[in-house]
């Protein structure tokens, strides 16, 4: 099996996060949810932003993929300011968001407007080899599991050729083994494609297994406590020392050391 070996911060940063704040007005009442965020992301690399509920994770990833504007900073893809959604950046939602009224290849086809008729077809059958779901091209995500349909959700999101992954909490909703599964697969494809993944949860062992860097939030008003490097090749084994060291090590960051 291939070790997959921890991505190093490239000099030059994909994405870049500058004294963001964000502050929510309510029927005159102010919430501040982020608070002076800074962070840089590689090209290329998988991070993991961890936080209790609630703490600004999403409003974060949002604020990064441009669905929201920051109160204060800015935010900067490949150094031009982010603005606005854009299709280079794909966004991979907590709900599922598959279309119910459209085959597998329908899902997958729907950004590749712009492709020929032969390009679509190449792409669509690339990627349902890719997520394991040759074999399901006609069927409608009412025929699917819970772990298909998020891998049918991964592939309609790659086979744009998006630049950069924006993941919120995408395997929430699964129960633990299919959760496992799908982190394997999703590594897998990472390996394969290289994009520049940033990833939501509130799960430590989710962030330790999948991340290059874990960055380690507090709660709301949400500041960087602290970004924990995971120095350990992949396939990552849960039962070693130094998997074990940083997981309870980033327990301990958020005060749960003596609670597990």
């Amino acid at each position: 099996m291939t070790l997959i070996e921890p991505m190093e911060v490239a000099v030059k940063a994909k994405l870049c996060v500058e004294q963001v704040g964000m502050v929510f007005e309510r029927d005159g009442k102010s919430t501040h949810v982020l608070e002076n965020i800074d962070l840089e992301v590689g090209d290329g690399e998988f991070v993991c932003l961890l936080g209790p509920s609630g703490c600004g994770k999403t409003t974060l990833l949002n604020a990064m993929a441009g669905f929201l504007a920051p109160t204060s900073g800015t935010i900067r893809v490949d150094g031009e300011p982010v603005r606005r959604p854009d299709p280079r950046r794909i966004f991979v939602f907590q709900e599922r968001g598959v279309f119910p009224w459209l085959t597998v290849e329908g899902n997958i086809e729907f950004g590749l407007f712009k492709l020929t008729r032969a390009e679509r077809a190449a792409r669509v059958a690339q990627y349902i080899r890719m997520v394991g779901l040759k074999g399901f091209e006609k069927s409608y995500p009412h025929d699917l599991s819970g772990g298909m349909k998020q891998r049918l959700e991964v592939a309609r999101a790659l086979a744009v050729n998006p630049d950069m992954l924006f993941l919120d909490e995408p395997f929430g909703a699964l129960d633990s083994i299919t959760r496992l599964i799908m982190r394997g697969e999703l590594l897998r494809i990472w390996e394969a494609e290289r994009k520049t993944i940033v990833f939501v949860t509130h799960d430590i062992d989710e962030a330790v297994q999948l991340a290059d860097r874990v960055v380690v939030m507090s709660a709301r008003p949400a500041t960087i406590q602290q970004i924990v490097p995971i120095d350990i090749a992949h396939p990552r084994d849960i039962s070693s020392a130094r998997y074990l060291e940083l997981r309870d090590g980033i327990f301990k960051q958020i005060g749960l050391a003596h609670r597990i």
